[in-house]
């Protein structure tokens, strides 16, 4: 595999591949970016995102970031590679975040029983609607990022654009 990132470039045989994760890392206004860590025997690291950066705020789509990762998989399969396949986020971390996640909606379900005890009836809707929202934001990443194995053959096609 030949790459260039920056002033740093490579070749790496596929067999010293040990490592594809695959993820999903939405940013500011871009909600479909996609990362994929590569990490080769020897300790180097490649960190491929699916937009490249414009601007400070602006991030464009990579047209051929999914076509790059079925290849680059397809490719390793043919070569034989042992590399370790997971997606999602590690789980030390995905466990924190879904902990942190199960006390901020304890924390929600308090504020919303108080709201109602005192007769606050627009902070009961607001809590409610921030609920809503909320949980429509975070889910797309909570369930993308579950931490799993997948096989050569079966790439998972949520973390692709």
């Amino acid at each position: 595999m030949l790459w260039r990132t920056g002033r740093r470039s490579g070749v790496w045989a596929y067999a010293d591949i040990a490592a594809i994760r695959l993820s999903y890392r939405p940013m500011g206004m871009q909600h479909r970016r996609f990362r994929a860590d590569i990490d080769h025997a020897d300790g180097r690291h490649i960190t491929i995102f699916s937009t490249s950066k414009q601007t400070v705020a602006l991030m464009e789509p990579q047209s051929g970031y999914s076509a790059f990762i079925l290849e680059l998989h397809r490719r390793l399969a043919a070569a034989g590679s042992l590399a370790r396949l997971s997606s999602g986020l590690r789980p030390g971390i995905y466990t924190m975040i879904v902990a942190a996640l199960a006390f901020v909606g304890l924390a929600m379900t308090a504020l919303l029983l108080r709201a109602l005890l005192t007769g606050e009836f627009a902070g009961v809707v607001f809590i409610i609607g921030f609920s809503v929202f909320f949980g429509w934001q975070i889910s797309g990443f909570i369930r993308r990022n579950k931490p799993r194995n997948y096989t050569f053959s079966s790439v998972p096609a949520e973390l692709l654009p």
